[in-house]
């Protein structure tokens, strides 16, 4: 019996310790965890710019870029004519040549404007969207964006690991941070924040803000219709786009300005 009872105490001791050591090894792995978090929050702008260059170097050299003497290249260029920097952030136009219905602006100040997208959008209409996503980088939205992206996404590991200095990214993880430029998603809020601080960035650089307002109601009509599931990536997370539409035109009353004429698309 006296046996039976040492063994019981050894299992006990042994199941005890067994615990306890599982304990501080989860302990350990927790303190680790956020060491790496805490590292990774330590991001300067100088290395959040460097992550966003080479992010955006990658996405130029893997799409289709216009060169310069292509007419879309030289249709946008006329239309952004003057149009240098955004609150101080130098800014940059390419076209992809690309089917999506799409335009994305960079916390670094690139501007991806996509052929398909000008191929529905008349002049006026396609300068709106260039100055709403040109508010999401004056706002800083894309910035956030793409930090969040670096403390949690794919390469979330690299970043922690260099403390973070420029780590040696795979294709896959610049694409995983290319993705996450071009399809940011952000709140109702931000989307508005966006709305007004390109209608103040259209104004100031001399463009009639009525185009955002038409830009609208040509992705509204497109929303319903055989385009909607590249459009629908536009409005993923935006405010209801009638209502965008109402309050961007009361805008435009209100300050005056003259709605010009659409053009045939």
């Amino acid at each position: 019996m006296r046996t039976h009872l040492i063994k019981a105490l050894i299992a006990i001791a042994i199941m005890a310790f067994s615990n306890q050591a599982q304990a501080q090894f989860n302990l350990k792995k927790a303190v680790g965890s956020a060491a790496k978090a805490a590292q990774a929050f330590t991001l300067t702008d100088q290395q959040m710019a460097a992550y966003v260059k080479e992010s955006v170097d990658w996405m130029d050299k893997h799409n289709p870029v216009l060169p310069e003497d292509d007419p879309y290249t030289q249709r946008l260029r006329k239309l952004v004519e003057g149009i240098t920097d955004a609150d101080g952030i130098p800014l940059n136009f390419k076209v992809y040549n690309v089917v999506d219905v799409n335009a994305f602006a960079c916390p670094d100040g690139s501007v991806r404007v996509f052929a398909a997208l000008m191929d529905i959008m008349d002049d006026d209409e396609l300068v709106g969207i260039i100055g709403h996503e040109i508010g999401h980088v004056v706002k800083r939205h894309s910035k956030n964006a793409f930090k969040t992206e670096l403390l949690t996404g794919a390469v979330k590991d690299a970043v922690s690991a260099t403390g973070g200095k420029i780590a040696a990214l795979t294709d896959s993880q610049l694409g995983a941070l290319g993705e996450s430029l071009i399809n940011a998603k952000y709140s109702q809020k931000q989307e508005k924040e966006a709305d007004d601080c390109g209608y103040d960035f259209l104004v100031a650089n001399g463009r009639n803000p009525w185009g955002m307002v038409k830009s609208f109601e040509k992705l509204q009509n497109l929303e319903g219709g055989t385009k909607s599931t590249t459009v629908q990536k536009m409005f993923s997370s935006h405010p209801e786009t009638k209502e965008r539409i109402e309050r961007m035109t009361k805008r435009c009353e209100k300050d005056g300005y003259e709605r010009p004429a659409s053009a045939e698309k």
